[in-house]
């Protein structure tokens, strides 16, 4: 069973490149500002999970500079079980206001995306 998730995952990751969608075009300081809005964000992740390309793709689409976490790595797998309360990907860490939000599932994580800089 992993050598077939393994290849599915590799399959997506090529289609992902080949048909990745294309950047929205902002004007140099709208960019700048949507750039520093992002900076509170964080995209815990796998990189050939389906759901996480499906927000990867949004992202790219939108032109957002969101941090990518590798929640395979160990000291992330801890952060996010011990502070999101789940091992699950995608998984959106918002940081506003001095406190911590975790958003899961990849709907809901696009649909927060095109609601705040859409």
């Amino acid at each position: 069973m992993f050598i077939v998730r393994w290849i599915l995952g590799r399959i997506i990751l090529l289609l992902n490149f080949v048909f990745a969608p294309k950047k929205r075009q902002r004007p140099q300081e709208q960019q700048a500002t949507v750039d520093q809005q992002t900076q509170s964000l964080a995209l815990y992740q796998y990189a050939a999970c389906p759901f996480c390309v499906k927000v990867r793709r949004e992202m790219r689409r939108q032109n957002l500079n969101i941090n990518l976490v590798d929640a395979k790595e160990e000291q992330h797998k801890s952060v996010l079980t011990s502070q999101g309360g789940k091992l699950q990907v995608p998984c959106l860490r918002i940081e506003q206001d001095g406190k911590t939000q975790w958003l899961y599932e990849s709907k809901a994580i696009t649909s927060y995306l095109n609601e705040r800089f859409a």
